[in-house]
């Protein structure tokens, strides 16, 4: 099932919490109005209670009671839809309002007068008509008398009808103003989505070819800021890898070329014309040379490429690197003194890492140095191990200064500083590539620093290398 838009679901929450904030709404105007209404009717209600109190107060002999009959009638004059029903405590009627419909039930009743005032209302309805009535007691001044039992109700049909009305308007404009603001949460939804659309426009149209396009952050608003800022960060590193690559294609097919030339010139001329043994002999070593150069870039190559994907698994031993150092120092000893250069180490450490590889980063760091370094210059290797666990190995050596901005490129692959000055016997450029996976492999990390006329690469092994 396709996931809803988000214009779906910030116009589904707005209208959810809309919708319950006006039902709620709604209910509680209903509620009040009600209320309002009972009040009302509360305080006729209790207006005329206190009228008949008052009346039957004046009452101080039972012959006085026939009185209480006219002056009730006379009270009750004007007072459409409110009856009144004064009852003695053996039961008997003593007056009732004529026409009036009280439930034989409320006429039994024995209130309790608390004193408080208050009589609480019950609500019946009789042939179709709705009442609200209260039960009260009335004392007379007839010594030894129980307090009478009054009766009073009011039609409240009217109310009913209005109230009726009232809630069917109320809801239907509650309805209403549900949809509508549906429809107001959609058009905002949509408008408040406008700056990711256009994000989105402009990120369709960026391309391999189009990669300096950027998302403008200043424009977005402040929850989309970082989002364009990460966006457009991807698109810097795509960039970057998009022209590594492109050099690196370039490079790798210059780098083949220049050996495949040399197997094809050295063969057409070896079979131009007839030769004598020795001369083709002399011929195949020359391309034995060349071919032992395509496999080691090729085998350099499926290493990186091992190590890009992380396939790349050191094993665990122990290797002191000053005694790795000496060794290769032995190995390079003719090649250094050559070209007239000393070989220094100094301090010592170990790490927990695969001996091999540690010795083929090492030993591309010292082949790198001891070629850019001029006639009786020296080559130093310092081991330090840190009072934090790591171990660091720096390789330095005079000579040409590299510019700040080659400095970050030395590892990548096919790279020279000064490719005019390129010559086969230095290699493919893949050593320091393949010295820095190597590194990565084992969780450390490698730099190059060029101050004062001296290169240095700088080799960091966390504790648990």
């Amino acid at each position: 099932m396709r996931p809803k838009s988000i214009t779906f679901r910030l116009t589904l929450y707005f209208s959810t919490a809309s919708t319950a904030v006006l039902l709620m709404i709604g209910y509680l105007i209903g509620t009040l109005v009600e209320a309002h209404f009972e009040e009302l009717d509360l305080m006729q209600l209790e207006g005329k209670l206190a009228l008949v109190r008052h009346t039957l107060s004046s009452v101080r002999a039972a012959a006085d009671l026939a009185l209480v009959r006219e002056k009730l009638s006379d009270a009750m004059v004007g007072d459409h839809g409110l009856s009144v029903a004064v009852v003695e405590p053996n039961g008997t009627p003593l007056f009732q309002s004529p026409g009036a419909v009280f439930p034989a039930a409320l006429l039994e009743k024995k209130p309790a007068d608390d004193g408080s005032g208050q009589a609480k209302p019950v609500v019946w309805e009789r042939d179709g008509q709705a009442y609200r009535g209260i039960v009260a007691a009335a004392a007379t001044e007839i010594a030894g008398r129980a307090p009478l039992t009054v009766v009073l109700a009011v039609s409240i049909e009217h109310h009913r009808v209005f109230m009726q009305a009232f809630h069917q308007r109320l809801w239907l404009a509650i309805a209403a103003s549900i949809a509508l603001t549906a429809l107001l949460g959609w058009i905002a939804a949509r408008r408040g989505m406008t700056p990711v659309r256009e994000m989105a426009d402009i990120a369709q149209g960026i391309s391999a070819n189009r990669l300096g396009e950027r998302l403008p952050p200043e424009s977005a608003p402040s929850e989309l800021v970082d989002l364009a800022v990460a966006f457009n960060d991807m698109l810097d590193r795509l960039e970057g890898s998009f022209r590594r690559l492109s050099e690196f294609s370039s490079d790798l097919a210059h780098e083949l070329r220049t050996p495949i030339s040399n197997l094809m010139t050295q063969t057409q001329v070896a079979i131009s014309k007839a030769r004598s043994a020795d001369q083709y002999r002399e011929v195949l070593y020359s391309n034995l040379e060349e071919y032992e150069r395509l496999a080691r870039m090729i085998a350099d190559m499926l290493f990186l490429a091992q190590a890009d994907n992380r396939l790349i698994v050191p094993s665990s031993e122990t290797v002191q690197l000053e005694r790795e150092t000496r060794e290769l120092f032995g190995f390079y000893e003719a090649f250094a003194e050559e070209r007239g250069v000393s070989l220094v180490v100094s301090g010592e450490g170990g790490v927990l890492g695969d001996r091999l590889m540690l010795r083929r980063a090492l030993s591309n760091l010292l082949s790198n140095a001891i070629r850019h370094t001029p006639r009786d210059g020296s080559v130093k290797v310092l081991i330090e191990q840190c009072h934090s666990g790591e171990t660091r190995l720096s390789v330095e050596n005079p000579g040409e200064p590299i510019a700040p901005e080659h400095l970050p490129r030395l590892f990548d692959r096919f790279y020279r500083v000064d490719r005019s000055r390129q010559k086969a016997s230095e290699g493919a450029g893949l050593g320091l590539a393949i010295t820095k996976s190597i590194v990565e492999a084992h969780k450390g990390t490698i730099q190059a620093l060029c101050a004062n006329g001296t290169t240095r690469f700088t080799i960091t092994l966390p504790a648990s290398a």
